[in-house]
């Protein structure tokens, strides 16, 4: 599986990394899952629909984030990425807090796949 990752989500991640230390070591405990499990997971992640694009888009609800201690994968960090199930690929296009922003960005994805 290969990995890659929007400007944009390396400025979230950067952004949310000065807050939440662990971040770095979450985010390679997502990949090795997604390296194995790459497509949606109910009730950890879901495909994003009506977005009106042909790329699959899953959004990652439930990822443990070291840094949020006692709230394990209920600790409202959100990943949301693109998945090329042809060309194993994964493109990481947002990361946030649910606790500073409710939804995904749904126009940055429109416009990164179009």
């Amino acid at each position: 599986m290969i990995f890659g990752e929007l400007s944009e989500y390396k400025k979230d991640f950067k952004k949310l990394l000065k807050k939440y230390h662990s971040l770095n070591d979450d985010i390679k405990t997502v990949k090795k899952v997604l390296k194995i499990f790459p497509n949606e997971r109910p009730p950890f992640s879901y495909q994003i629909e009506g977005l009106g694009i042909n790329t699959c888009v899953i959004k990652v609800k439930k990822i443990a984030c070291k840094a949020l201690k006692g709230k394990g994968v209920r600790s409202g960090m959100r990943l949301i990425y693109a998945h090329f199930e042809k060309e194993r690929r994964i493109v990481f296009i947002e990361l946030y807090y649910k606790g500073n922003k409710e939804n995904e960005d749904r126009n940055r994805i429109i416009k990164c796949f179009k």
